[in-house]
């Protein structure tokens, strides 16, 4: 429990310094890093289901594809490249495939080459893409005080629903997948997740000020003389994404769960792996970003 709690102490501000003061192609770079360890630590529970994927060709994909967008961070309008992203996103996301079974076509065991291909196109899917989306939601209008909202409901959310859960949890959400998790923890990280985000938008214009005023977000980066959003539809998002994330949990868990492991990795102390920290993110970020991009910003005359 200590060396949970410490951790977190230390990771939490350099990841909000992150988040909130750094260029975004620096953004961009971190996201790489944690990305390629996140694939690392998913590729090695596929090989407890037998598989053996293809691990460089996976690096040196996700590789290319963060090069990509540091190369091209802010270096266009928001909504530019919010476009220039939908578009590699797209393509990357379609070739993917093809590219992976290209590359185990030599291998000598023809019945394990599509198991191999499929493993290293869902790590490219499910962890390099969904941490792609937040470096492009960075770039757009807003963009750190919609990090900040998304990392503070997931956290609060998290948080709320361990403690709970351990404390007053009676009734077990999916035993077989996650023993410890209860409906009673999951109603706690709901309604953290809640107030949290209601917080936030209510007070959005002095947030943004005093961070601003500490220098830790320029103008562009918060809600400062813009049209606040209404608090209905930040209600809304706000549940889609505390639902994301409890699912994004759940689904890791049931990865080890098959693998026979309890965590992904221990780079963490006292959190386990990388994929065991950004689990609930890689569900939530895609719903965020979808939001912020097309539906947030359309409606808005930037």
């Amino acid at each position: 429990m200590l060396t949970r709690i410490a951790t977190a102490v230390v990771l939490i501000p350099v990841v909000l310094l992150l988040v909130l003061r750094a260029p975004v192609p620096v953004v961009a770079i971190v996201a790489a890093a944690v990305a390629l360890v996140t694939v690392q630590e998913f590729l090695k529970l596929t090989e407890l289901y037998g598989i053996h994927p293809a691990r460089i060709s996976t690096y040196i994909f996700v590789g290319l594809f963060y090069i990509y967008l540091a190369l091209n961070a802010a270096s266009e309008t928001p909504q530019l490249s919010g476009v220039k992203f939908i578009l590699m996103a797209a393509f990357a996301s379609a070739i993917v495939p093809f590219v992976f079974l290209t590359i185990v076509m030599r291998r000598t065991q023809m019945s394990a080459a599509y198991p191999a291909a499929a493993a290293s196109a869902f790590a490219f899917l499910y962890v390099a893409m969904p941490l792609a989306m937040l470096v492009q939601l960075r770039e757009q209008w807003a963009g750190a005080f919609w990090l900040l909202y998304l990392l503070l409901v997931v956290w609060a959310g998290d948080i709320f629903a361990y403690f709970i859960g351990r404390s007053v949890g009676r009734r077990l959400m999916a035993p077989r997948i996650s023993p410890k998790k209860t409906w009673e923890g999951a109603a706690a990280s709901l309604a953290a997740s809640l107030v949290v985000g209601i917080v936030l938008f209510t007070h959005a214009l002095e947030i943004s000020s005093f961070l601003l005023n500490l220098g830790l977000i320029s103008r562009r980066d918060g809600l400062l003389g813009l049209e606040k959003p209404e608090l209905w539809p930040i209600i809304l998002l706000t549940i889609a994404l505390n639902v994301a994330a409890q699912l994004g949990d759940l689904v890791e868990s049931l990865i080890k769960r098959g693998a026979g492991v309890k965590d992904s990795g221990s780079i963490l102390p006292g959190h386990g792996g990388m994929l065991d920290r950004i689990d609930a993110l890689l569900f939530a970020a895609p719903i965020l970003w979808f939001y912020t991009t097309v539906l947030f910003a359309a409606s808005r005359p930037w």
